[in-house]
């Protein structure tokens, strides 16, 4: 055999692999976008409670073991079906805030837009958030020991406090790292789920309630924190 055709017998090979490994990326893709469309409806319709991963398979068309390839279990599919609302989300608010920066509102009140804010995205992926919950994969945590997404929610609030304090808005010595997670606590999915659900909670009244503890801050006595 001459190193020509060596070449060519190779060359023949690595091209057949190369395509051969491109169909499967483009038919794993086709399948993860149409799980997660499918789960996306069947949760709709049925509820995240009322659909398991063997209905999400039929209705999708693709073997228990393809989807379970994907997904370990139906809170991980739930998560991915929040990830871009998540970043969305987060996006969003960054912008509002530069833009509220911008025009000189003041910390605090930037600070009740994002909580107003975060409460109807919490309403709105409840189910999904609750589901992700149960399954402690909103607990990974950083050096801190803060849960993921809460971690990107502590910060805004917690710095928003911080500069509030920094202003004037608000008075010194308050303890903002245990004001942030008071603030956020109602807004745990399990919580926020329970109210809403149990206890008939609107979401106007979820909003009025964080806002009067909002403005409870302003006249608290910061030497209590110690």
């Amino acid at each position: 055999m001459t190193t020509s055709e060596k070449n060519t017998i190779s060359l023949g090979t690595i091209d057949e692999a190369s395509s051969s490994m491109r169909h499967e990326r483009r038919d794993a893709a086709a399948n993860r976008i149409r799980i997660l469309q499918t789960a996306e409806k069947l949760f709709a319709e049925q509820g995240v409670a009322n659909v398991n991963m063997a209905d999400i398979a039929q209705a999708a068309k693709v073997g228990k073991g393809t989807l379970y390839r994907r997904f370990t279990n139906k809170a991980e599919l739930c998560l991915a079906l929040m990830d871009t609302q998540m970043i969305d989300f987060q996006n969003g608010m960054i912008a509002r805030m530069q833009q509220m920066s911008a025009q000189n509102m003041p910390k605090m009140e930037q600070l009740d837009q994002f909580m107003d804010a975060l409460i109807y995205f919490t309403d709105a992926h409840a189910p999904l958030l609750c589901e992700v919950q149960r399954a402690g994969l909103l607990q990974e945590q950083d050096s801190d020991g803060l849960e993921l997404p809460h971690f990107w929610q502590y910060m805004t609030v917690s710095g928003l406090l911080k500069t509030a304090v920094a202003n004037g808005e608000l008075p010194e010595g308050l303890d903002i790292d245990y004001l942030a997670d008071a603030l956020l606590a109602p807004l745990k999915a399990d919580l926020f789920y329970y109210q809403r659900e149990t206890r008939g909670f609107s979401l106007q009244r979820i909003s009025a309630g964080l806002r009067t503890l909002l403005s409870g801050l302003r006249h608290c006595d910061g030497s209590a924190s110690a």
